[in-house]
């Protein structure tokens, strides 16, 4: 009998442990609970769609050499992309703090871009700092729209001088 509980905790604890395995890509796209998808438009108006799996780990096209903490956070990814008819690798960083994004460090064409991120009441990104190539840029976050699970699907942007509206749409696991 003792072989049998054995054989069954030996068993269940793989399971448990899958159960366990959570990872914070979600948040890491500023969305909380079971997100299946975030379409959004781009700050130059571009669409993309990211999607998640049910355990919340980010698939997204181009995205690979995805590393984590041992809490299932995201710490840096590779991103292949095509930027005004260029393709382009970058590196991207992640510090957390309190289960947020802190700061995120881009390295592209061998330069390191770092930006900070300050967060509102809501927990919604409020203005994102940076220094790029030696000029201090602010981009503020405004007039969020949120979706009845909290997660913002609509939001103001200023940058360089042009005020934008960035809007997405999330799709759920039910």
């Amino acid at each position: 009998m003792k072989k049998f509980f054995m054989m069954m905790a030996l068993l269940i604890v793989p399971f448990a442990m899958q159960a366990q395995t959570k990872f914070h890509d979600v948040e890491a796209n500023d969305a909380t609970g079971p997100v299946k998808s975030i379409r959004q438009t781009a700050m130059m108006g571009q669409e993309q769609t990211i999607t998640f799996t049910e355990d919340g780990k980010m698939q997204q096209e181009g995205m690979s050499d995805a590393k984590y903490d041992a809490e299932g956070y995201l710490q840096s990814a590779k991103i292949k992309m095509n930027m005004m008819g260029q393709d382009m690798e970058m590196t991207i960083k992640f510090k957390w703090e309190n289960g947020k994004v802190k700061s995120q460090i881009q390295n592209m064409m061998g330069q390191d871009i770092e930006q900070k991120i300050t967060y509102n009441e809501k927990g919604a990104p409020a203005k994102v700092s940076m220094n790029m190539m030696g000029q201090d840029m602010e981009i503020p976050y405004t007039d969020y729209k949120y979706d009845d699970r909290g997660n913002w699907i609509s939001r103001k942007v200023s940058a360089m001088g042009q005020e934008m509206e960035q809007t997405r749409t999330i799709e759920y696991y039910e």
